[in-house]
C-alpha cells in the first residue's frame, strides 16, 4: 500500500441516505424489517415443493423485494401472515 494508489472519491448525490432514516442495533447493524408479502410462489425440484414469498423490505440500499423461504419468513415475521390471507400458487 502507498499513497499514491489513492484516488479522488466524487460522492453521488443518488446514493445518500439521510441518518433519520437508518436504524441500527445494539452492535451497529442496519436494522431491515419485512414490510409486507407482495407474492407467492411454489418452486418444483424433482419431489420436493419449496413454497417462496416475495417479501418488501423497508431498506434503502438494494434489493428492496427479496424471495424468501415461506415457513422460515413465517417462524421470523409472524405479524406478516396475520391478516392476509396467502392462497394456493399456481
Amino acid at each position: 500500500f502507498h499513497v499514491s494508489n489513492l484516488k479522488r472519491c466524487l460522492a453521488d448525490a443518488n446514493l445518500h441516505v439521510p441518518l433519520d432514516e437508518i436504524k441500527v442495533d445494539k452492535i451497529l447493524r442496519f436494522v431491515e424489517e419485512p414490510v409486507e408479502i407482495m407474492d407467492r410462489e411454489i418452486k418444483k425440484l424433482k419431489c420436493r415443493k419449496i413454497v417462496l414469498v416475495k417479501v418488501r423490505w423497508n431498506s434503502k440500499r438494494d434489493p428492496e423485494f427479496t424471495w424468501e423461504h415461506e415457513d422460515q419468513t413465517r417462524i421470523k415475521y409472524p405479524q406478516l401472515f396475520v391478516d392476509r390471507v396467502v392462497g394456493p400458487a399456481s
